[in-house]
Order: structure tokens, then sequence, then C-alpha cells
């Protein structure tokens, strides 16, 4: 059985079996009709997927792993640019709050090479213009 950490106010029967109780433990998906296990509707990364000429098949396990990262990275990104507008004595955030949080965070470099004229643009239902030559 595994220990509980001194003044955690639990003791070794409310624990359960076999978990640590410092270790946050992911909600178990639940089997309720309406459910959701992905905030972005699936059908719309299924597409966004298939656009890709590359791409000749995607699963469904693939396109849900697919969502969950956008999610992730999404929430990441949003944080990071938060973090930058609090600095700034704002709660609202804005485009120079994102393009600081790219600057400053390594793992977002991948982003500075977007020009910025060519991003958030969508136009006719199709996303920005691409550079001529470039598919």
């Amino acid at each position: 059985m595994a220990a509980v950490a001194p003044g955690s106010g639990a003791s070794r029967e409310e624990e359960g079996t076999g978990g640590d109780a410092a270790t946050p433990q992911p909600p178990a998906p639940t089997s309720a009709p309406g459910a959701r296990l992905s905030r972005l509707p699936l059908a719309r990364v299924k597409a966004l997927v298939k656009a890709d000429p590359d791409v000749t098949l995607a699963g469904q396990e693939a396109i849900f792993i697919l969502a969950r990262a956008a999610e992730l990275f999404v929430e990441t990104i949003a944080k990071d640019a938060y973090c930058c507008a609090q600095q700034g004595k704002r709660k609202t955030l804005q485009r120079r709050d994102l393009d600081n949080a790219i600057e400053a965070v390594d793992e977002f470099a991948f982003l500075e090479e977007f020009p910025p004229e060519n991003c958030l643009t969508i136009e006719n239902g199709r996303d920005c213009e691409e550079p001529s030559g470039v598919r």
C-alpha cells in the first residue's frame, strides 16, 4: 500500500489501491451521452488532416491525438501570451502578446518564420494566401 504524505489528511484506507495521492491522475473518460473527450470538433480536425495532399488515410485515434495535441498547444501558448499581457497590466490578449511569447519561449521558435501578414487571415473560406510557387 502506498504511503501518505504527512499532514495530507488522508488515511491509508481513503487512498484506495495502488495510487499515489500526490500524483494527479487524469480524469477517467466518461461514458455519459454527450461527454466530449476533445474540445475541438474531430470532424474539423479530420478535414484539416485530409486537406494535406501527403495524407491518404487518417485513423480516428490519430485524429483524436492530433486534436488533443492542438488543444494542449493552444492552451500553452495562450498561458504564455497571457503572462505577457499581465506584464503590461492588461487582461486582454493582443497579437503582440503572442509575438512576445513566441520570442520568449524556445519551443515556439518554429513560429517565428511565419510573417504576420500571412497568419490568422481567412478569406472566402480559405486560409491565408500562399506565396506564389509554394504548394
